[in-house]
């Protein structure tokens, strides 16, 4: 296998997606083709419907179950 680049495809939904110079792995024999998965990865994590929207947040809690943030907001230093 030898490092290459190709047009990678998916459907997002409706719509298909190319991406052109895709990082991929090709077989000298065969020419079978397989995606590299650092790439594949990081394409799942832009194409996912949740990109760019914030994540909630929550207070984080102690082990006796009280929230560990202070009135001003800040979080307490560890202990």
């Amino acid at each position: 296998m030898r490092p290459s680049t190709a047009t990678y495809f998916t459907w997002l939904g409706d719509a298909l997606i190319t991406v052109p110079d895709f990082p991929c792995w090709v077989c000298d024999i065969c020419g079978r083709r397989e995606y590299d998965p650092k790439a594949l990865s990081a394409l799942n994590l832009l194409l996912s419907p949740n990109a760019g929207s914030p994540t909630p947040r929550y207070p984080r809690t102690s082990k006796k179950g009280t929230s560990t943030t202070h009135k001003a907001g800040r979080p307490t230093p560890p202990e």
